[in-house]
């Protein structure tokens, strides 16, 4: 046998052998997730963790598994989402699910209501918006639902005027009057808690605050409404969930059930949020 067809048959071995590891992996892999497929997998951002955590022990007493996976952007529950990784994502509200399906085409709704939170205006160097000097630096997200959110505060504080006082998708460039001539910083959501030590003034929210132990949720200079159902947290899925997962689907509703009606959630939700500071997103009224 010459050195050439040696090299040949080996390189052929080799080959053979990797492809024989790649078939074991993906049989392995497939066995792996097929073995954990009663599992329902739910994407969540840090400051609902708990609340859900609570709803899943009570599901598991009544045989459904669940799984909260978190993520600490607001980007990356919706891609994963897209992708069919997880069952669904509880993290974001209508609008923000709205502008992020316009500017991604990706295939999700809604698929129930969870709670909602009011969200306000804090200072740790101020204890009124009349206190607030010109030039004041104000803190607000930089994702633009949540921009939108935080400038109508603002303006019902009257501390802006808007071009359209109802849009809840207003930047900056909708800025028509501005008399304290305050100075706005743009910041990832999140990290608006962690600006109160800093700014003059922060939009922020309860959930996010009481992790970051900044400042008591409670004492906001402004608060929004009580009871906006536009804003209440979703359970989102993708379009074709109930389709093609009818079972896992039936699992989800029942879940979110325990959630929506569990004193025990409810207990959890007061402790984390504040009993005046949240509202229950799926009633009519």
């Amino acid at each position: 046998m010459t050195t050439a067809v040696k090299k040949s048959k080996t390189k052929f071995i080799v080959l053979g052998i990797i492809v024989i590891a790649v078939i074991a992996g993906l049989i392995a892999w497939s066995t792996q997730k097929k073995s954990g497929s009663d599992e329902l997998v739910i994407g969540i951002s840090p400051p609902f963790a708990k609340q859900l955590q609570v709803a899943a022990e009570e599901a598991k007493a009544q045989g459904i598994h669940v799984k909260l996976v978190e993520f600490s952007d607001w980007n990356t529950p919706n891609i994963t989402l897209n992708h069919g990784d997880i069952d669904a994502n509880y993290f974001q509200h209508q609008p923000f699910l709205t502008n992020a399906i316009k500017e991604t085409n990706f295939k999700l709704k809604s698929f129930a209501a969870g709670a909602g939170t009011r969200v306000g205006l804090y200072s740790k160097k101020y204890k009124s918006i009349q206190d607030l000097p010109n030039g004041a630096r104000v803190v607000i997200p930089n994702d633009p639902v949540n921009q939108g959110r935080a400038l109508l505060l603002l303006q019902q504080a009257d501390l802006i005027g808007l071009k359209d006082p109802q849009n809840h998708l207003s930047n900056l460039q909708d800025i028509i009057s501005n008399p304290k001539k305050l100075n706005f910083i743009e910041v990832e959501g999140p990290q608006t808690a962690r600006a109160v030590d800093d700014a003059d003034l922060v939009f922020s929210y309860p959930m996010y605050l009481r992790l970051a132990q900044t400042i008591d949720p409670n004492d906001a200079l402004v608060l929004s409404e009580t009871n906006n159902k536009h804003y209440a947290i979703l359970f989102v899925v993708r379009d074709d969930y109930e389709t093609k997962s009818p079972e896992r689907a039936e699992q989800l509703k029942k879940f979110i059930d325990i959630y929506q009606n569990s004193d025990k959630v409810k207990q959890q939700l007061d402790d984390e949020i504040g009993e005046n500071l949240w509202f229950k997103g799926w009633t009519k009224d």
